[in-house]
């Protein structure tokens, strides 16, 4: 987790939400990415999807089976469905998300039976620090 916190604050660096993401397999960083939407006027460049893009490339393969993926927030639902995509085997996040986590925040989106992977969940590891960067961001931006 404290990779993926570096990873935040290269967002912070590009004035992007920071949210940092790192892939490994077998204890090793395969990839990491941080929040760059703004930056590549893309929707979808968000740390996790990012992390995702980077670790299919460098495997040449989209399914990153044994992968864990560490991300400094719980993921929203384009992103969760983007892990279950890439059949991540454990998803470990940060700082718990109200408005649009989908990890057990604001919904359950991992428990509906509809899917055809299950990822191990393990969320509030370093939360404290995850959610102090969030909300230092925040707070610079709208004094």
């Amino acid at each position: 987790m404290k990779f993926a916190l570096i990873e935040a604050n290269k967002s912070i660096d590009i004035n992007e939400v920071p949210v940092g993401a790192v892939i490994v397999i077998n204890n090793q960083i395969l990839s990491a990415g941080h929040n760059q939407s703004i930056l590549n006027h893309d929707p979808t460049s968000h740390a996790e999807i990012n992390a995702l893009r980077n670790a299919a490339k460098k495997l040449g393969n989209y399914r990153l089976t044994g992968a864990t993926l560490y991300v400094t927030l719980e993921p929203c639902a384009m992103c969760y469905g983007a892990i279950v995509h890439a059949r991540i085997s454990r998803l470990v996040f940060g700082a718990y998300d109200p408005k649009t986590g989908v990890c057990g925040s604001s919904i359950k989106l991992h428990k509906e039976k509809f899917f055809n992977h299950v990822v191990e969940i393990k969320g509030g590891i370093l939360k404290e620090e995850c959610s102090l960067i969030l909300k230092s961001f925040f707070k610079a931006r709208r004094p």
